[in-house]
């Protein structure tokens, strides 16, 4: 765990690499849920393709990542719920003028170990910030990728699916079926603007995956889509960054 100094204070990061070389470097963007065992996990599993992997608790301003950490069961459905009343203001207080300049500093302490290009991947929430990460750093960030994303699409003006056009970055997206945080028409919204782009991309929807398939540590989990996340996320990195 690093800590990273930002306008707003202290920060805690996960930072995972297969050994002390430089190599591309892989920004990732947690869940609502927040840095835990289960992140770090991901976060291992990637780093061990060849590639240096920073993890950031973006919730640093309520508080640590042990602070935060749920003190409930969410393997249970109800108890998984309560913790969604607990964790969605913090998503929504984390609004564009804090992340930013924040992803700002998380690229910066990233670049101390990694080198470039670098590849951004976000869950849930971290799918919105995985996106605008590559327009803060256009020419640093090849290739973005999102699973179980939430609210890419919304009426504001900065709106994740309207800042692709300001990146240049290849696109892999694994949506979550019948997602209310994330809909078909979302979807097809967040396509054409990627196609308005010009810009590479996939965009699939993983059949009957729940919103939060990734996560083993709680009741969204879903094997089938877990696998076919990891499996076309190491293969797009390889593709993008280049494993080493």
């Amino acid at each position: 765990m690093l800590t990273i100094t930002t306008d707003a204070g202290q920060a805690e990061a996960y930072l995972t690499r297969p050994d002390d070389q430089r190599r591309p470097g892989v920004l990732f963007f947690m869940d609502a849920i927040g840095v835990r065992e289960r992140t770090k996990q991901m976060a291992d599993r990637i780093a061990s393709w060849g590639y240096v992997v920073l993890m950031p608790n973006v919730f640093y301003r309520e508080g640590t990542a042990d602070e935060l950490k749920p003190e409930m069961d969410l393997t249970d459905p109800e108890q998984r719920a309560k913790f969604g009343e607990i964790s969605a203001p913090r998503v929504k207080a984390y609004t564009p003028d804090l992340a930013n300049p924040d992803t700002e500093r998380w690229f910066d302490t990233l670049s101390q170990y990694a080198t470039t290009p670098y590849g951004t991947v976000g869950f849930c929430m971290g799918a919105r910030l995985a996106i605008r990460a590559a327009a803060l750093r256009p020419d640093e960030v090849a290739a973005v990728a999102g699973f179980h994303g939430a609210n890419l699409v919304e009426e504001a003006s900065d709106s994740p699916h309207r800042l692709v056009s300001d990146t240049k970055a290849e696109y892999l997206f694994g949506h979550a079926d019948n997602d209310k945080l994330n809909g078909a028409d979302a979807i097809a919204e967040l396509e054409r603007s990627l196609d308005a782009a010009g810009l590479t991309y996939t965009s699939d929807v993983y059949p009957d995956a729940p919103h939060g398939y990734t996560m083993s540590d709680t009741s969204s989990y879903q094997e089938a889509g877990e696998k076919k996340a990891f499996g076309e996320l190491e293969a797009f990195f390889a593709r993008t960054l280049g494993a080493h």
